[in-house]
């Protein structure tokens, strides 16, 4: 599987898994999108997305959140603001669990308003409710301490080779990022999510690494 790091010049339809799982090449599958903006960009891998079963991608999930827990960064972090997944993100809901166990301080990322996200702390399942869209969300005690972050897990909807990030289009990241200059920003995704180049301006937010 290819792993991208970074630039040491910057600081539902069933079919096979061990068909769509050969993911090595990211080269290949990028070479259609060198044109697209981001719009075409997001639709491109929302389709792709869209091959696997959720059970498919659980399990491509696991080897990601395997070289996740190894990660140095993540082992000698103390404060670690992970994310609590989509059905179409890689898992995440058991690791957090694991993390708390771990002794890490967990903290989630959550949604409050078209432009905003804000930062809870977890320390199990009773720091999550469902929401109106029926998907579980953090309710923990607010956590606004963002210099003690040492270690974030950032979700995409894809990656390049220079650890540029396309998200959802809302730019929470984007902007929550500028508060956190000093921690590490992991970006985490599938495989097929990775994309040779993605187009990026002045408000687009490295990662540290792509995983």
């Amino acid at each position: 599987m290819p792993f991208f790091t970074k630039p040491s010049s910057d600081k539902s339809d069933e079919s096979d898994l061990s068909d769509q799982s050969d993911q090595s090449d990211s080269s290949d599958l990028s070479q259609p999108t060198k044109t697209m903006n981001k719009n075409e960009l997001r639709k491109e891998i929302r389709s792709r997305k869209r091959q696997y079963t959720k059970e498919q991608l659980c399990e491509l999930s696991a080897p990601i959140i395997d070289r996740l827990r190894n990660h140095p960064k993540l082992v000698a972090a103390e404060t670690v603001m992970l994310y609590h997944s989509l059905p179409d993100e890689v898992f995440t809901h058991n690791f957090v669990d694991e993390m708390v166990k771990a002794g890490k301080k967990v903290v989630l990322p959550v949604v409050i308003s078209e432009t905003e996200m804000e930062i809870r702390c977890y320390t199990g399942e009773k720091d999550m409710a469902e929401s109106s869209f029926h998907i579980l969300e953090p309710i923990g005690e607010l956590f606004t301490d963002y210099a003690s972050i040492d270690f974030i897990a950032v979700p995409g909807m894809s990656f390049d080779a220079q650890c540029n990030r396309l998200g959802r289009g809302k730019g929470y990241y984007d902007r929550f990022l500028n508060q956190v200059p000093n921690a590490y920003k992991l970006g985490i995704c599938f495989d097929f999510q990775k994309l040779e180049t993605i187009p990026a301006d002045e408000y687009d937010k490295k990662v540290d690494e792509v995983l």
